[in-house]
């Protein structure tokens, strides 16, 4: 009988780690995400400073943000990593939970494997046990309305900025917060909804945070590129260009000679004619103000001043849009398919200084109620962490105008659901319920991480809370700034409901998707 030879399915510099060791693997780089984070998670939360390649600097303690800026190599860490992305682009907070939480949910589940349970077991444990919390959190709730609950909202815009760089301004950025988003909110059938997309975020160094503005309508950081074009335009006819007011380029590649100096001339005369008959076009379709996302020759730009037409070069493409929104103006690649039709309106639209520069304000929207915040800070480092606190505030803000209910912070809904989860485990039997229990002591580790953060015994705290929880006061939480356990409603820490669901979802998912690997390839060599 012949010699079989070996059969050889993948290179072999292909990496491979199996079972148990892949396992383990995946966790302990999940468990080293969180570990990263950790200290973040509170009032008394420390930040991290971030130095990327080319040494710019960042100080936060935003959770989204450090995970985003760090450099992951691991494939499971990318997968926790993608829980926070995915934290921030539904509710804008909570991205320290979600990840702290998954990183808890699979460590409990190392313990398990150790035990001999199969990760389908503990898989489905986890599930039954989120479904679980979304029907207690849900008995949890207290509902808001947008008309009588302002103080509610800038207690949830507060806690969203726990924590935070700018605690110190927790008052003025909390007020922006729920007026810039009770501005953009539209009342409908099925309740409230605020229209994010419709609030612009402007950023100016040189000022203090309380000098911050809300302005109703829409600044744009650019000025007009010719001096004699006007400062003001009322009633404006808005024409929003992607493309550029210059000479065109031809199709094809081509060479000019110039010979003498009246076939210069020509050329010259061409090209003025061309951009004339642009502007000229601009001009009959009845438009005093043109926003540009590309160059406007210099040239082009006199063609306008004589005109009287007001106009921006190289507008950000967010701004062009945003622009041709407010306005009801249609967005136009070709001058020469430019109509009446297109233009958009706005009462005014004016040249301004702030800052010791030059911006544009647009106001009097046609189209919707657009809104500027303006926020201004000392220095570049503080507007910055100032923008990503408000932008956080305004997502929460708006994720509790839409689903009209808040819930306490503080880590009470944890201990109450870990101890609700705790007697429901009992009713379950069988190896699911060790994975409840799982379950349960994972969602723990918030109040005993915020404990800690705030300098208190985790132990001697988490027992202190649970007693509360109890006995019946299922508001019951950490207070990082007075260092005790209290009603946290009472206190004004509340956070929407859909923050905690979110964080259970992603958390869930995430460790099941990593118990479910047994088997990892990698590639040492790339070509």
């Amino acid at each position: 009988m012949a010699e079989r030879k070996p059969v050889f399915v993948m290179d072999e510099d292909v990496e491979r780690t199996k079972g148990k060791d892949a396992q383990s693997n995946n966790i302990e780089a999940a468990k080293a995400v969180g570990e990263t984070i950790k200290t973040t998670l509170g009032p008394s939360g420390m930040d991290k400073m971030l130095v990327n390649s080319t040494g710019n600097v960042i100080v936060t303690n935003d959770g989204s943000t450090i995970l985003g800026e760090m450099d992951i190599d691991h494939p499971a860490a990318k997968m926790i990593v993608e829980v926070s992305e995915t934290q921030d682009e539904e509710v804008g907070d909570g991205t320290t939970t979600a990840v702290l939480l998954t990183s808890k949910l699979l460590s409990k589940a190392e313990d398990m494997l150790d035990q001999d349970i199969h990760p389908t077991i503990i898989a489905e444990g986890y599930r039954e046990a989120e479904e679980k919390s979304m029907e207690i959190l849900d008995e949890m709730k207290q509902d808001i309305t947008i008309a009588d609950d302002k103080e509610i909202l800038r207690n949830v815009a507060k806690t969203a900025m726990t924590g935070k760089g700018v605690i110190g301004d927790k008052d003025i950025l909390a007020k922006t917060a729920v007026d810039a988003v009770t501005y953009v909110t539209k009342e409908t059938e099925d309740g409230y909804n605020a229209k994010l997309d419709n609030i612009k975020m402007e950023t100016k160094t040189g000022a203090n945070i309380s000098d911050t503005q809300l302005i109703e309508g829409m600044v744009i950081d650019k000025d007009k590129p010719h001096p004699e074009m006007p400062d003001k335009i009322e009633n404006t006819k808005i024409a929003v260009l992607d493309t550029e007011i210059e000479v065109g380029e031809t199709e094809t590649d081509a060479e000019v000679t110039i010979d003498s100096p009246g076939q210069r001339q020509k050329f010259l005369e061409r090209e003025e004619k061309q951009l004339k008959e642009k502007v000229e076009k601009i001009n009959e379709t009845g438009a005093n103000v043109v926003f540009c996302e590309e160059a406007i020759d210099d040239v082009a730009q006199q063609y306008l001043v004589n005109k009287g037409i007001h106009a921006l070069k190289r507008v950000d493409e967010s701004d062009i849009n945003k622009i041709a929104k407010a306005t009801g103006a249609s967005v136009v690649s070709n001058i020469n398919e430019l109509t009446e039709d297109d233009l958009g309106e706005a009462e005014t639209v004016r040249e301004e200084a702030l800052a010791g520069d030059k911006v544009t304000y647009i106001e009097g929207c046609k189209e919707l109620k657009a809104l500027t915040v303006l926020l201004r800070g000392g220095t570049e480092q503080l507007v910055e962490e100032a923008e990503r606190t408000l932008d956080d505030a305004i997502d929460v803000v708006a994720t509790a105008i839409n689903d009209g209910d808040t819930i306490a912070g503080g880590g009470a809904p944890e201990a109450e659901l870990s101890l609700k989860l705790r007697d429901y485990a009992a009713t379950i039997g069988g190896r699911e319920q060790i994975a409840i229990e799982a379950f349960a002591d994972a969602l723990e580790s918030i109040p005993l991480t915020l404990a800690e953060n705030a300098g208190l015994d985790p132990m001697d705290t988490l027992v202190n809370l649970k007693k509360q929880h109890e006995e019946d006061n299922q508001n019951a939480g950490i207070d990082g700034y007075e260092e005790k356990i209290t009603d946290m409603t009472e206190k004004g820490v509340l956070e929407p409901i859909k923050i905690k669901k979110q964080a259970m979802k992603s958390a869930t998912e995430a460790t099941e998707m990593v118990l479910r690997i047994d088997d990892v390839l990698s590639s040492k060599t790339t070509e």
